[in-house]
């Protein structure tokens, strides 16, 4: 499907998620471990979303393979940021490669992701894009079901929801209409993450006032915590709360280190 991180802490070059770790977000594009079953590269584009001081977030997004891009290394060197989001793609079979599909999709402050695949699409969702109004269901970043989960998400803020229960609830939702669907989201505003599990493999790392939530480990080193399948993260700089996602289940706010 697809791998996708969120970092929250003391700003560091972009290439220090990207680039210099051993098993970083470009080396997971063309060798990632924990795919399960969802494709072996993902090479259908990339995209990175980051917040400067001031400001909404800024995007770099392309329809390329994240290791083809020569002038990312260049960016990534040379920008930091103390909150980030970034995501590689692999297309579901039949859904466009373009620019405009690769996460991070984004509205104001909010950046989201999506690792995972809505089977029977469309039909199995028709009835939940059909409650969203004309006006959004026109404006989709693109024909995918990312963007169909993104715009579902975003419903919910914009109604009011805490982001913990636009992720929740949109899961629970999603995993009901299509039975088998893998629903990784990430989600975050630069100062929270909120990301769960849903068939595909998530980690934490967390520790000197920052967190980093990833489809897989960046390191070697000791501190990653497996995030069990059907469970949600909230998440800020050295802070991890988690929780399962099943049904009633009250996602909440992090109220300790882990």
């Amino acid at each position: 499907m697809c791998r996708h991180l969120a970092y929250l802490g003391p700003p560091l070059p972009l290439a220090g998620l990207l680039f210099d770790p051993p098993h970083s977000l470009v080396r997971q594009s063309w060798a990632p471990r924990e795919m399960r079953g969802g494709g072996t590269v993902n090479a259908d584009g990339f995209g990175v979303g980051w917040y400067p001081v001031d400001g909404p977030p800024v995007r770099y997004r392309r329809a390329t393979p994240i290791w083809a891009d020569d002038t990312l290394p260049v960016l990534a060197a040379a920008t930091t940021a103390g909150a980030v989001l970034a995501a590689v793609r692999s297309a579901t079979v039949g859904m466009p490669v373009v620019e405009t599909a690769a996460a991070p999709f984004a509205e104001g402050r909010w950046l989201f992701s999506l690792n995972g695949a809505v089977p029977g699409w469309p039909d199995s969702v028709a009835s939940l894009a059909g409650r969203l109004p004309t006006r959004d269901l026109i404006t989709l970043d693109a024909p995918t079901d990312a963007a169909l989960l993104w715009a579902l998400v975003r419903h919910r803020l914009r109604a009011g929801a805490g982001p913990a229960e636009a992720v929740a609830e949109t899961v629970r939702e999603v995993a009901a209409a299509a039975p088998g669907a893998r629903l990784n989201l990430l989600l975050t505003d630069g100062h929270l993450v909120v990301a769960n599990t849903c068939g595909h493999a998530l980690s934490v790392r967390s520790g000197g006032g920052s967190v980093l939530v990833s489809s897989e480990p960046l390191t070697e080193e000791p501190g990653w915590r497996p995030i069990p399948d059907g469970h949600l993260v909230v998440a800020a700089a050295g802070r991890v709360d988690v929780t399962p996602i099943g049904p009633g289940s009250a996602p909440s706010r992090p109220t300790g280190g882990s």
